[in-house]
C-alpha cells in the first residue's frame, strides 16, 4: 500500500533541525537522539505503570498468566486481545515515528527493527516484558560493542550469532522461566 500510494523512492520528515551532536562519554549523540531516548524512557514508564496499576493491566497480566482462570475470574480474553492489540499498535505507531524523524523512510524500513525485537525476547525471555527489554538492550549493547571490532557490516551477524546462542544454550532466555515439559537437549 506504501508502494502505490507513495512511490518507492527514500523520504525524509525534516521536523526536527539537524544540529551538530553533544559529546557524551566519548560517543557524539544529537538533539533528536535525545528527544527519542527520553521519549522512549517516559513510554515505558508510563505503560509499566498502566500494567501495574490499572484494572485494564492487571486484566492484561492475568489473561497472559492464564487466559482459564481469568476467564472464570470474568474477565473477557477476547476484549482483552483487543485492548493488547491497541496498545501493541500505539506504541508501535510512536516508535516508528520517532524512527522515521531520525531516518530515511522506505517501504521496507521496519523490516531489519522487527527482527532486532524478535531477537531481544528471545534473549530476554519471550514470557516477560522486562526480559525483552533486557534482551533488546544487550543486543544493542553486544551489537554496538561489537563493531569496534568487527566492521560494521557485521552488525546484523552479532545479533544473529547471539540468537542461536540462547537459542541452544538458554531457549528460555534470561529472565525466563523454564517449564516444567520442557527437557534440555541430550538429557
Amino acid at each position: 500500500m506504501i508502494l502505490l500510494f507513495f512511490g518507492a523512492d527514500v523520504k525524509t520528515i525534516n521536523l526536527i533541525k539537524v544540529e551538530k551532536g553533544l559529546e557524551f562519554f566519548g560517543a557524539i549523540i544529537t538533539p533528536l537522539q535525545v528527544v527519542i531516548i527520553v521519549t522512549s524512557i517516559v513510554l515505558l514508564a508510563l505503560l509499566f505503570v498502566f500494567m501495574k496499576k490499572t484494572r485494564l493491566g492487571k486484566a492484561m497480566r492475568a489473561v497472559s498468566d492464564n487466559k482459564d482462570v481469568a476467564e472464570i475470574m470474568g474477565i473477557s480474553s477476547s476484549k482483552i486481545f483487543a485492548w493488547s492489540f491497541v496498545i501493541g499498535s500505539a506504541v508501535a505507531g510512536i516508535a516508528g515515528i520517532l524512527i522515521g524523524l531520525e531516518q530515511n523512510l522506505e517501504p521496507t524500513m521496519g523490516t531489519n527493527l522487527m527482527i532486532k525485537g524478535f531477537t531481544g525476547a528471545i534473549i530476554g525471555g519471550v514470557g516477560s516484558v522486562p526480559g525483552a527489554i533486557l534482551g533488546s538492550f544487550l543486543l544493542g549493547l553486544a551489537e554496538n560493542f561489537g563493531i569496534w571490532f568487527l566492521p560494521s557490516g557485521y552488525k546484523d551477524a552479532i545479533a544473529f550469532v547471539i540468537l542461536f546462542i540462547f537459542l541452544i544454550f538458554r531457549p528460555q532466555g534470561i529472565l525466563g522461566i523454564k517449564k516444567q515439559g520442557d527437557k534440555q537437549a541430550g538429557a
